[in-house]
């Protein structure tokens, strides 16, 4: 009897150890981490721990703070750079510290040929110098305003004749009342022709970035259809092409169709 109460008390005592064991297992610590590259910390880093899909995200230092225990599986991703998976060991939970060194993602561009141009920018003159091909044909055929009659006259233009009011200052003038006539400011004059440069640019961009960039660019590496050259423009244009084109920023613009091409070929693709 005595020997079966023994072996009782071992067998409780072993399931009491094994118990806390088990949980000291599953219990997770607090542990600080920090996020940077080879030249910087990485703020707005995202951290997800795998094995319990909890997420943070780095601070402006690159700091961030996650429950974890041993064998978790950390993600951490960020914009420009690859995403990189670590396993906790026991030298992150004795320490309560980890660094993770990310790697810049650099994208590389296929080669292309920046064609030399000699336009004036102005649309009229600058599509008459566009070589008569079969591609830029079908192009002209999308822009063609023949039927439109150029030579209807149209109502005098007052606001870009006009010249700064003048002021009577002349004491002895009657005052005026409200049926005096008022004057439009000079300024207004100004911001009509700054709109009619900007609508003349608008106009003249689908022309420059083709002699720039060059047909094999859009319709042979890119694969786009001639007839959906101006659409795929406008697809692109949400995204500042032509604020770029203004800056003088080729690469990114070159970036930018490089990318969205493929998402706009699919969706023509369906239609």
């Amino acid at each position: 009897m005595k020997s079966y109460l023994i072996i009782k008390k071992i067998l409780v005592i072993f399931l009491f150890l094994l118990t806390i064991t088990s949980f000291s297992q599953e219990r997770r610590v607090l542990i600080v981490g920090k996020v940077a590259d080879p030249l910087k910390v990485i703020k707005n880093a995202n951290i997800i721990n795998l094995k319990t899909n909890q997420g943070t995200f780095s601070s402006d230092n690159g700091d961030f703070r996650m429950f974890v225990k041993k064998g978790d599986s950390l993600r951490i991703s960020s914009i420009q750079h690859l995403t990189k998976f670590i396993i906790i060991n026991k030298n992150d939970l004795k320490n309560a510290l980890i660094s993770i060194r990310l790697k810049e993602n650099i994208v590389v561009l296929d080669t292309f040929e920046l064609k030399r141009h000699n336009l004036f920018g102005r649309l009229d003159v600058d599509s008459k110098n566009v070589p008569t091909i079969k591609k830029d044909s079908l192009l002209r055929d999308l822009m063609d305003f023949s039927k439109i009659n150029m030579n209807v006259v149209a109502p005098e233009d007052h606001i870009d004749k006009m010249k700064p009011p003048i002021n009577n200052v002349d004491p002895t003038a009657k005052f005026s009342g409200a049926g005096a006539s008022v004057a439009m400011p000079f300024k207004a004059s100004e911001r009509l022709w700054a709109l009619r440069k900007e609508l003349a640019r608008k106009k003249a961009f689908p022309f420059k970035i083709m002699s720039e960039l060059g047909e094999k660019f859009f319709f042979e590496q890119l694969k786009i259809p001639v007839e959906k050259y101006f659409h795929f423009l406008g697809y692109c244009n949400f995204l500042g092409i032509e604020e770029l084109h203004k800056e003088k920023k080729v690469l990114e613009i070159i970036k930018i169709f490089q990318s969205e091409s493929k998402t706009y070929l699919e969706i023509i693709k369906k239609e």
